[in-house]
């Protein structure tokens, strides 16, 4: 691939981008999605969030570690605890992060 191929295939990726993400600014007023469809949707982020989290919690060394030596499950645990009991967001990083240093630092 020469000079030309990687600069055109830059440029032509950008415009790509840029067209599928103005899209929604430029046709959002024209586009309706259904009530099931949008309501489907709110769940996006949460659903990313559980894609990135839970594997880091449940994984160690890349296989499944799901016992109570785990100190990255016992803190995701407890910080899920803290905030069913809470539903204090900033509290529930503090409290899940000092709990896994202290899971971390005793295990």
């Amino acid at each position: 691939m020469n000079a030309v191929d990687t600069w055109l295939t830059i440029i032509l990726l950008t415009v790509a981008t840029v067209i599928t993400r103005s899209s929604f600014f430029l046709l959002g007023h024209a586009v309706k999605l259904p009530p099931k469809v949008q309501h489907a949707l709110r769940y996006a982020p949460a659903a990313a969030l559980a894609a990135i989290v839970v594997p880091d919690l449940v994984l160690a060394n890349g296989a499944l570690h799901l016992t109570w030596t785990n100190p990255k499950l016992v803190a995701g645990v407890g910080a899920a605890a803290f905030f069913l009991a809470t539903r204090h967001l900033l509290g529930t990083i503090l409290a899940g992060m000092a709990l896994y240093t202290l899971l971390r630092i005793s295990l």
